[in-house]
């Protein structure tokens, strides 16, 4: 399908980072809100955002960077380097600064979604609505157990990182974040060509995550959020559902969604479905406002 958002691609430099970033524009959108997208690890952000912008009425801009590691966005040298969340915030702040984009809506998914929590809880003031879509640090309600799934992803970063056998520190992954998975052959392969794209970088986000997991207050974190909704995928661990519907039960703010058929490739799977309660979640914020 002809997408309805005008896609304009472009690159801000920082002086340790060449950042390539997407804007989608819609004249035909009333609203004048606009929506920050943040992809996961090992994906660039186009993938993981495009078919879900194009079922979105709410927004007429919605900027989706790449991150560090991933997608077109690398180092002045080209090769790859470790990073931190707190990078990933300051280079997110330094892009919406550079924009002039000083109040927005923001999404993360995955890895996005702990910088967009990290980001909401910095910069507050600049953040409307938000949207998790499995966001990482909040994946079980047990944090030893949260902390000891990080492990699991570090295992797998180590075949990415000696690049001898990364289809297998991919399938490690996945079947670490989403091991109730139902696909196709073909569909497996897919998904293990997307993150074996750039296997260091991926190995390197993965290993952020891990680092920022073991220093920060995760109460102290979901304190700090703002109207939140967030989507779990119908396929993933009870335990990740567990989590979110105790959050949603305890905070006003909180808004969980099962996401039926899928598991943690949720916006790839359904982005139809997604944007349908994104357009919807908006709204409610707008009119309670």
């Amino acid at each position: 399908m002809n997408h309805p958002f005008s896609i304009e691609k472009r690159e801000f430099h920082l002086p340790d980072q060449h950042i390539t970033y997407r804007i989608y524009r819609n004249p035909d959108i009333e609203s004048k809100r606009r929506l920050v997208l943040l992809h996961g690890a090992g994906v660039a952000g186009v993938d993981t955002w495009d078919a879900v912008i194009a079922f979105s009425s709410q927004w007429s801009e919605v900027l989706v960077p790449d991150q560090r590691g991933m997608g077109d966005t690398y180092y002045p040298d080209r090769k790859e380097h470790p990073f931190t969340a707190q990078e990933l915030v300051a280079d997110l702040n330094a892009l919406v600064d550079h924009l002039g984009w000083w109040q927005f809506d923001l999404g993360g998914y995955s890895m996005g979604g702990l910088v967009s929590l990290l980001f909401k809880q910095q910069h507050s003031d600049r953040v409307g609505k938000q949207f998790l879509l499995e966001s990482a640090v909040l994946d079980r309600p047990c944090w030893e157990t949260t902390v000891d799934l990080r492990e699991k992803f570090s295992e797998a970063s180590i075949h990415l990182r000696q690049n001898i056998d990364i289809a297998k520190g991919v399938t490690n992954f996945l079947d670490a974040i989403a091991p109730n998975r139902k696909v196709s052959p073909q569909v497996e392969e897919v998904t293990i060509n997307r993150l074996a794209y750039r296997p260091e970088g991926f190995a390197n986000a993965l290993d952020c995550v891990t680092r920022e997991i073991k220093q920060i207050d995760r109460e102290q974190l979901v304190a700090a959020q703002g109207d939140v909704t967030s989507f779990i995928g119908g396929h993933s661990v009870d335990l990740m559902h567990q989590y979110q519907r105790e959050l949603a039960e305890r905070l006003a703010n909180w808004h969980y969604f099962m996401v039926a058929g899928t598991d943690h490739s949720l916006p790839f799977q359904k982005p139809r479905q997604i944007g349908k309660i994104m357009n919807e979640e908006m709204q409610r914020f707008m009119n309670k406002k």
